[in-house]
């Protein structure tokens, strides 16, 4: 009998019961147990050492937000000064690079992709293999791998290329992989049921389902690589972060905040077109939101 039905006495009598064998789940809400205790204490330790260690220092933080401060004013105006055709042309090179080395990575990962995937590759040992290689190749920053194809190629933009085309290998592989594994079965099914090959399944029951959402994060992905194109410009990888780190070197701040300005721009602009596309490809949500 539920307890609910129960008279008044037995339904009390029975709640105290499941009390006594399970305390736990009765226990309110906001108590603190003996394990959450020692992982508060063990966290706040380790912030404390940490802290210490680092030589975190509230003064020099004060002194250096003065500093700031000052480099704010001296950036206004922004100005390119005569450097403005140099800048433009920076700017083209690190989109050039982004869009490369984007390009790049997706056709690198796009077999990857389906290799890791445990509904196209059942074997075990072949899926673990393939995983734990793109761990590793995602397991480095873009930066070092800047600085590893810079000595294997020299300065300039192709390092970069190369560089961002690695790091988006192993990433987007593994986004590939997993949009594989969800996509729907039924399709791979039905073709299968005609006589179809393996690869005919893939190509005609799977592809076209995934193709879209692989293509919206390549898209993604060039937009984030426009950012990371002027990072590694910094390290000698071509593109405007080798102005943007020779200006701050010679303390120009007004032309730091107008390739700053610049950078910005150029995101936003590779934001809005790219999710025009995205939703092209994919489809506007049928929800309105009010």
């Amino acid at each position: 009998m539920n307890p609910v039905d129960l008279p008044p006495r037995a339904a009390t009598a029975d709640l105290a019961a499941l009390r006594r064998r399970h305390p736990r789940a009765f226990a309110p809400a906001g108590v603190w147990t003996p394990t959450g205790a020692a992982v508060l204490v063990v966290i706040l330790a380790v912030t404390a050492v940490a802290i210490w260690r680092l030589d975190i220092s509230v003064a020099r933080l004060g002194s250096g937000l003065v500093q700031i401060v000052g480099i704010l004013g001296a950036m206004f105006p922004p100005s390119p000064g005569p450097h403005l055709a140099v800048f433009l042309h920076a700017l083209a090179e690190t989109l050039a690079i982004a869009l490369l080395g984007t390009l790049g990575g997706a056709v690198l990962a796009a077999p990857l992709g389906f290799l890791a995937a445990k509904n196209v590759i059942p074997n075990v040992f072949a899926h673990f293999a393939v995983r734990r290689g793109l761990d590793t190749i995602r397991g480095v920053d873009v930066l070092i791998w800047a600085l590893i194809f810079i000595n294997v190629v020299g300065l300039g933009p192709f390092a970069g290329i190369l560089a961002i085309a690695m790091s988006d290998t192993g990433s987007l592989a593994k986004l590939f992989s997993e949009a594989i594994e969800n996509a729907d079965r039924k399709p791979v099914d039905g073709v299968v049921s005609t006589g179809a090959s393996p690869v005919l399944a893939v190509r005609y029951g799977l592809l076209p389902q995934v193709l879209p959402v692989m293509a919206s994060q390549v898209l993604y992905y060039f937009e984030s690589n426009t950012r990371s194109a002027t990072i590694i410009g910094i390290v000698g990888a071509g593109g405007i972060g080798l102005h943007l780190a020779e200006q701050i070197r010679v303390l120009e701040w007004n032309k730091v905040a107008f390739l700053v300005l610049m950078i910005l721009v150029t995101v936003a602009a590779i934001d809005a077109v790219s999710s025009r596309l995205r939703f092209a490809i994919i489809g506007r949500s049928a929800m309105v939101i009010d």
